[in-house]
């Protein structure tokens, strides 16, 4: 009788098993269409729409990847997409598959299929402006898509990384109890969905963008378990590629972030630096987890510029520093 519960219970759990996003064959040549609206599409022939931000002579070009539950629409207003452009710095934000208009709204893609689709991308960017600097820029759950790029067979051919409050708290940093109950949420209840209401927690100190984030119906409210369960993965993988990246990269983080623990981002940066990588670090200490949309945006944009002219120089809002003495709070914070 025992054997046969535990054969139901894991016949049950394999029904249950977290749904990934259907991908197509690669049959399909990757291209930009630029019709009614730009759009990039990857060899399974999905599109992924494009915002793009385009300088007159642009000195340097940004591959923008959002963070999660968002869309391109995070590097629009007050996003830094139109300040770049008039910098001379092109931005290109993508709509990453399972969010915005992307196929799959609300499920997960797979940690390999979006770095895929970001070293495509960047390859199509690179053929468009082949004498101009290259560098993946992303926020959050973008920053960490960026990094588990950089660890693929065949990765992106960029300049370098720009990881603004990557995530990197994977399971390795998540609470043992908190790491059981979404392995098996996301095994008996995957498609049900979770709010943030009731957590208390500030991404930003911009109060008037969360609130045309939370009118806005392409930004996900509820997130189906497996999808949150699928993240937690790209985190870890982002965490454990951290060694691979060999490519300079600028890690900004806010001493305020109470999504992404300041304990993570140390750990990152240890591994980063332990692969002996080029790697400049920047704390702001009135920044939020949306670093680049708090109210103080434009001098990280600024300390952004910056280093793409020259990596060398400080940063001029002067929060070049050892993100381990971020604020690291109490609990691993």
């Amino acid at each position: 009788m025992r054997a046969v519960i535990v054969f139901c219970l894991g016949t049950l759990l394999c029904a249950c098993a977290p749904q990934m996003m259907k991908v197509g064959d690669p049959v399909f040549e990757p291209r930009i269409e630029r019709a009614s609206a730009a759009r990039a599409v990857m060899p399974d022939g999905a599109r992924l729409p494009m915002l793009v931000f385009e300088a007159d002579e642009p000195r340097a070009v940004l591959l923008a990847l959002h963070g999660f539950n968002d869309y391109s629409n995070s590097f629009a207003e007050p996003g830094p997409g139109p300040w770049f452009a008039r910098q001379g710095i092109t931005l290109v934000a993508i709509d990453q598959r399972g969010f915005g208009r992307a196929p799959g709204h609300g499920l997960w893609a797979g940690d390999r299929r979006m770095a895929e689709d970001v070293a495509a991308v960047a390859a199509l960017l690179r053929a468009e402006y082949p004498d101009v600097p290259l560098y993946l820029i992303g926020e959050s759950m973008g920053g960490a898509v960026a990094m588990r790029a950089m660890a693929l067979d065949e990765p992106p051919e960029v300049d370098g990384l720009i990881l603004s409050a990557p995530a990197v708290w994977g399971w390795q940093e998540l609470n043992g109890f908190y790491g059981a109950a979404l392995w098996t949420a996301a095994h008996l209840a995957p498609s049900a969905t979770l709010t943030g209401r009731g957590l208390e927690i500030w991404p930003s100190d911009n109060i008037e963008m969360l609130r045309v984030l939370a009118r806005d119906p392409l930004v996900i409210k509820e997130t189906r378990i497996d999808t949150l369960y699928g993240l937690v993965g790209l985190m870890d993988s982002a965490y454990d590629a951290a060694p691979e990246i060999r490519k300079p990269v600028l890690l900004l983080y806010g001493a305020k972030d109470e999504i992404v623990p300041a304990a993570a981002i140390a750990g990152t940066i240890e591994r980063l630096e332990a692969a002996h990588l080029d790697v400049t670090s920047a704390c702001y200490p009135n920044g939020y987890h949306m670093l680049l949309r708090d109210l103080e945006r434009e001098q990280v944009w600024k300390d952004i510029a910056a280093w793409i002219e020259q990596r060398t120089t400080p940063l001029p809002s002067g929060n070049m520093r050892d993100l381990r003495q971020c604020r690291l709070k109490e609990g691993g914070r």
